[in-house]
């Protein structure tokens, strides 16, 4: 079976072919353009399709809240107009006569990991990302845990800080508010005399200088706040944290550092790592959801 794969970012559109070993076989990516709005995002996606040969089935990863099982956003982030409500399974599947599976991005990234990454083998653990915001999926008992609205897991919105930031939900004080890679971002261009992004922030030259260094150690204790909601929440055996800026061996071993002392004994057999797919997690995850359409 050959399945295209899509995984829908608020940048790129990344996109590939997954062969019938679940490896993907070729990856591209192109700008989402999200200012255009939903109707013309998809006709990006239609056209790919179409210019694809071969194909069994269509997999689409996106942000949003998702309906899984009618291939609906049932709710989008405001940089794309128009994408809530948007039908997205029919209208691929009037158009190309694939059928299609449409998930949300960190739900379908926590499947590639509980299928062949860091999660393989537990039936219960947390993902989330860091990104623009932080996403977060529950996998409970050998599957993906919806919620009533199908849109459980959105963890970003946990309110760390009362009467907080404004955060982009509406709400104020919300944990992504202040542990994203654009909250670090933000923080840090505060202190720094040039304007630094995600990758910049830990170049030697930037990471050294006591300013940065305490900005992004504040930062830590940020998504510290977080990852103890969520174990004293859930109480996972594994949490898995995804994203770019994850890659930073800094963060995940302060987090080592730091966390354990801060839950109280019985919690703290818990196994916090990093995404072993990186950014193939989400178009692996959701090929395999794809791959098992009925």
């Amino acid at each position: 079976m050959r399945i295209l794969s899509f995984d829908i970012g608020g940048t790129f559109i990344k996109y590939g072919i997954v062969g019938d070993d679940f490896k993907l076989l070729e990856t591209h990516r192109v700008p989402t353009q999200a200012n255009k709005g939903g109707q013309e995002l998809i006709e990006k996606i239609i056209g790919i399709v179409e210019s694809c040969e071969k194909i069994d089935r269509v997999a689409v990863s996106t942000c949003g809240q998702v309906d899984s099982e009618n291939g609906i956003v049932v709710n989008a982030p405001g940089y794309i107009p128009y994408y809530t409500g948007m039908m997205v399974k029919k209208l691929i599947e009037n158009r190309t006569d694939i059928p299609t599976f449409v998930e949300n991005d960190v739900n379908a990234a926590a499947m590639g990991e509980a299928m062949f990454g860091a999660a393989k083998g537990y039936s219960d653990f947390i993902c989330l990302t860091y990104g623009t915001g932080i996403g977060g999926a529950i996998f409970a008992n050998g599957k993906l845990y919806k919620g009533f609205a199908s849109s459980a897991g959105e963890l970003g919105h946990m309110v760390t800080h009362a009467g907080g930031k404004q955060c982009s939900c509406g709400g104020e004080g919300c944990y992504e508010c202040y542990a994203s890679a654009n909250a670090l971002i933000s923080a840090v261009n505060k202190v720094s005399k040039e304007k630094l992004d995600s990758y910049s922030i830990f170049e030697k030259d930037n990471f050294e200088k006591p300013e940065i260094r305490s900005e992004i150690d504040k930062w830590i204790d940020e998504i510290i706040v977080g990852l103890i909601n969520i174990i004293y929440t859930f109480n996972p055996p594994l949490i898995v944290l995804g994203g770019g800026i994850m890659n930073e061996n800094y963060i995940i071993d302060l987090i080592d550092r730091k966390i354990y002392n801060r839950l109280m004994p019985n919690y703290r057999d818990v196994n916090i790592v990093r995404s072993r797919l990186g950014n193939d997690s989400a178009l692996l995850g959701v090929a395999y959801q794809a791959a098992n359409l009925k």
